[in-house]
């Protein structure tokens, strides 16, 4: 039995941490964090400007039972007992129980225990403590989310980590879930989501860059270049190349790592996983999303306007790049040996001499598959092309690619993959839109997709600075807003819709007073008339009247377009046919200096309930639950 003891783990706080209950320590399961203390609680004390009663290490809780239970039993009391700290505690009565302060000095002038200041008062039990225990987290678990951070260890503006943040993330959708999606948990449709944070920058920076950077920092304004090296370096460290796969690898691996820890822990779980990227993070999943191998059956059925079926749509492939090599001729090996596109680029000089082709035409092949493969590692595969074959696009592994278009300024890294299709890609405050308009990529073909993941969300505060829109580059040639994320309870912020209606009013002012100048002009500078002309001067008055309305008309349309603009606007296939940038609204604090709230702009994301709901809307979308009222404005 005391094996089973020292064996005994107690999962808690939804399975992110381990208690060991021997050990009395408190471990985190996904992430490294410091081995917190456990207490059993038996003995407390409050001091005059405390708020909550404090326990007793264990230890010193049982020396005061066992003086407690000798002073009850022979019924002797004022019993003083001193703790390690020299704090003396006096056992008057079992109602009247004291703690004084530790002594300041020791001579023989020393006080006594009454004249040190008020004493804290001392208690057992946890009888009439009044202490909130939190409800736990729902057990079951719907769908699982990882969040990868970006620049700098920290994540919001008040220095937090990751986990912290992630925390708040997770808390806020807890309570959203609650308010929105209640009617699905009383039918138990609903449990909860997941939240899981990725960390990548403690292992950057444990590759000994920061001793070399140390060497080479100025020693002026040390704090300044200090936070420098530890945040905003992050952006360049991901455009070498040396250190963009040591980023790539490790949030890929990372959240492999994490995936497959969470299933052998949650064995019964049968949701799905999406990923969560805020800033560069958001850049570094973009990018290793775009890199994923899709399944080929998928790759053929995506492809638009496809000539053959899914089976045999890659040995047409294989055909086509035999005969660009003049070796139309072995077509009829390499369709024995059902040689389709992503078997051809697997495969080694060994597999094609077994095949029988000989030296020359083997040369041949080999060197379009390297140079082939080292096109490949570049960012973007199909991104600038058309997602099907063309007579100008050469057939890949990973996707296809338009020789022509393709930029060749990338950062070069061979992209992990990653054990599972995330169902959505959620990018908060994302440069994604910027990274890519510097690396050349004028526009985004609207027939592109993610290969393995079909959903994408560029979620985003009005006044982030480093958030950047995705949807232009799909549509460069059409100016439309992008989508106005719904507040959580369910309509537009009051200053909105004061600043809405006011420009509103505004322009029916302006459109009203310049049709009144325009038609008494018209009046002073107009020709006197005979009064025989009567009846063309009713057509001409008439005319005028229809001008004082046009304006009125005009300033009716916009709205109205507006309305009807929205549904129509066409995307493309990046988010399967659906909106992709979603503006949150701005608070009315921050409404008054957009520059001053810049910074909180791009930091917001952690505690906001419309970011939030939106996540959860989505997600949830997908398994066909949706929320108890559709709110408005939402797609």
């Amino acid at each position: 039995s005391g094996k089973e003891q020292a064996d005994v783990v107690v999962p808690t706080s939804g399975g992110r941490y381990d208690v060991h209950l021997r050990a009395r320590q408190r471990v985190a399961v996904y992430w490294d964090e410091e081995v917190s203390e456990v207490r059993r609680c038996t003995w407390f004390y409050k001091g005059e400007k405390d708020n909550k009663f404090i326990p007793y290490s264990e230890s010193f809780s049982e020396e005061l039972e066992e003086a407690y239970m000798i002073a009850v039993t022979l019924g002797e009391w004022k019993k003083k007992l001193e703790s390690p700290n020299r704090e003396v505690i006096i056992l008057h009565n079992p109602k009247l129980m004291v703690h004084y302060h530790p002594v300041a000095s020791s001579d023989d002038w020393v006080s006594t225990p009454t004249e040190q200041g008020r004493p804290r008062t001392v208690k057992r039990g946890v009888e009439n403590i009044a202490v909130e225990i939190p409800n736990g987290e729902p057990l079951q678990i719907d769908h699982l989310v990882f969040v990868v951070h970006g620049i700098g260890p920290a994540c919001d503006i008040r220095f937090r980590s990751i986990v912290q943040c992630v925390n708040d993330f997770r808390n806020v959708s807890l309570s959203m879930l609650q308010a929105h999606f209640k009617k699905a948990q009383e039918q138990q449709q609903v449990g909860r989501v997941e939240f899981l944070p990725v960390n990548w920058h403690s292992s950057l920076h444990s590759t000994g860059v920061d001793v070399d950077l140390e060497r080479i920092t100025l020693p002026s304004i040390n704090r300044l270049r200090h936070f420098i090296n530890d945040t905003i370096l992050d952006v360049f460290f991901y455009n070498s190349s040396t250190y963009c796969q040591t980023i790539v690898d490790t949030v890929a691996s990372e959240m492999n790592r994490l995936h497959q820890l969470f299933l052998q822990r949650n064995p019964q779980f049968k949701g799905g996983v999406s990923i969560a990227g805020h800033s560069l993070g958001s850049l570094i999943l973009f990018d290793l999303l775009t890199n994923q191998k899709a399944d080929p059956e998928e790759d053929e059925h995506c492809a638009q306007g496809s000539r053959t079926t899914p089976s045999t749509g890659g040995i047409e492939e294989v055909k086509e790049i035999l005969e660009k090599l003049e070796l139309s001729e072995y077509c009829d090996v390499f369709e024995k040996e059902k040689m389709d596109r992503q078997a051809l680029f697997l495969c080694t000089e060994k597999n094609l001499k077994e095949m029988g082709i000989p030296l020359g035409p083997r040369m041949k092949i080999l060197h379009y598959i390297s140079s082939k493969t080292e096109m490949k590692v570049c960012f973007l595969h199909g991104l600038c092309s058309c997602h099907h074959i063309t007579s100008h696009s050469i057939p890949l592994t990973q996707g296809p690619l338009s020789s022509l278009n393709m930029p060749l300024s990338q950062v070069s890294a061979n992209y992990p993959q990653l054990n599972y299709k995330p169902t959505i890609f959620f990018a908060f405050g994302s440069p994604i839109g910027m990274f890519l308009t510097v690396r050349g990529v004028k526009r985004i073909d609207p027939n592109y997709s993610l290969p393995t993941c079909k959903g994408f969300f560029n979620i985003y505060h009005p006044f982030d600075p480093v958030a950047y829109r995705i949807e232009p580059m799909i549509v460069p040639d059409l100016e439309f807003e992008p989508m106005l994320l719904p507040h959580h309870k369910g309509r537009k912020r009051m200053h909105l819709e004061l600043k809405e209606g006011l420009t509103r009013m505004s322009v029916d002012l302006k459109n009203n007073l310049l049709g009144s100048l325009r038609v008494a002009w018209q009046s002073f500078t107009r020709s006197p008339v005979p009064a025989l002309e009567a009846g063309s001067t009713e057509a001409e008055a008439e005319a005028e009247a229809g001008t004082e309305k046009q304006p009125d008309t005009k300033a009716e349309e916009p709205p109205a377009a507006v309305k009807e603009e929205t549904p129509l606007i066409n995307v493309g296939r990046l988010n399967g046919g659906n909106r992709i940038d979603y503006v949150l609204q701005e608070k009315p604090i921050e409404s008054f200096n957009e520059y001053l709230f810049a910074l909180q702009g791009h930091l917001c994301y952690w505690e906001s309930e419309d970011t939030v709901l939106l996540v959860l809307k989505e997600i949830y979308q997908t398994k066909g639950i949706t929320l108890d009222q559709p709110l408005p404005g939402s797609q």
